[in-house]
């Protein structure tokens, strides 16, 4: 039996908090080959992930603590949806193909992703092109803006 227990989460938090990434990891599938990925995602206020898509599968997404912004895109960077999960909602599917990004809105805060494997790290042609790469200038006003667009605000460039 596998579990993750709040002590676990606290800890994971705390080495979130400490790594260069503000995130941390922790995998339930054995390992990268496994056809179904399952890994909690400590993930602290401030880090930044690329908008980007998975081509080859859904993305599920469970907050085991904290709240997460979620923002969905068109190709052309124009916001399609914008829920933040933790809230009124629980749960998030997107399917396949769906342009994202997350944003973690509390310290301590724990998502739960699955999705189908073997790992395959997002490649260049799946990270937004409108959008800077993660280290590059521009993501902290990316960031900004994520923060106050709504569902049909567009226009964020580098």
């Amino acid at each position: 039996m596998k579990t993750i227990t709040l002590s676990d989460m606290k800890q994971q938090s705390e080495a979130a908090a400490a790594a260069p990434r503000l995130r941390a990891h922790r995998n339930l599938h054995p390992d990268l080959s496994d056809p179904v990925q399952r890994l909690a995602i400590a993930m602290e206020p401030g880090t930044y992930i690329r908008p980007h898509r998975h081509p080859h599968t859904f993305e599920l997404l469970i907050p085991l603590s904290g709240r997460f912004l979620v923002l969905n895109f068109d190709d052309q960077g124009t916001v399609t949806r914008r829920v933040v999960l933790g809230e009124e909602c629980k749960v998030i599917e997107m399917e396949a193909g769906t342009w994202h990004a997350v944003v973690s809105l509390d310290k301590g805060g724990v998502i739960f992703e699955v999705k189908h494997g073997g790992y395959q790290p997002v490649t260049e042609q799946d990270s937004a092109p409108w959008s800077p790469a993660e280290g590059q200038p521009g993501t902290a006003e990316l960031m900004r803006w994520y923060a106050l667009a709504q569902v049909g605000d567009g226009g964020f460039s580098l």
